[in-house]
């Protein structure tokens, strides 16, 4: 192997690493964990126009109403994971632990999120929140 191919292959390789690095995270990042993850995180942040644009269709309404019963709270989120927990039909059932404190004055609410599954579905090509399972 010639000096000038082992230079021409030391340029290309840390684009050829960055440029699988951003593949692997795309995919990744996308799935139903992600779309609950996000939901959770704009319901917090009271960013109304996030949590309706990560839900349903069906959902867009009730993500309204939900990001309304924030309005008066200061919340934020606390040791939040959530993992694939199963299907339901062409859904996706998402399961997460860790909590949403809301505050309101000095006094604080924490709200379990392994309470209920999310349910998760593609809708328009992206992974959407759709509502809650049992």
């Amino acid at each position: 192997m010639s000096f000038r191919n082992i230079c021409l292959i030391l340029l290309l390789l840390p684009g050829l690493l960055l440029l699988s690095a951003c593949t692997g995270a795309g995919s990744s990042a996308a799935g139903p964990e992600k779309a609950v993850e996000t939901y959770l995180n704009a319901l917090v942040n009271q960013d109304v126009n996030r949590l309706v644009t990560v839900s349903c269709k069906a959902w867009e309404e009730k993500a309204r109403l939900e990001a309304d019963s924030f309005q008066a709270v200061k919340a934020r989120l606390e040791g939040m994971t959530c993992s694939k927990a199963g299907e339901e039909g062409a859904s996706v059932k998402v399961a997460c632990t860790g909590k949403i404190v809301a505050t309101y004055g000095n006094e604080d609410q924490e709200i379990p999120l392994d309470r209920r599954p999310y349910l998760v579905s593609q809708e328009g090509g992206e992974w959407r929140m759709c509502g809650y399972t049992k």
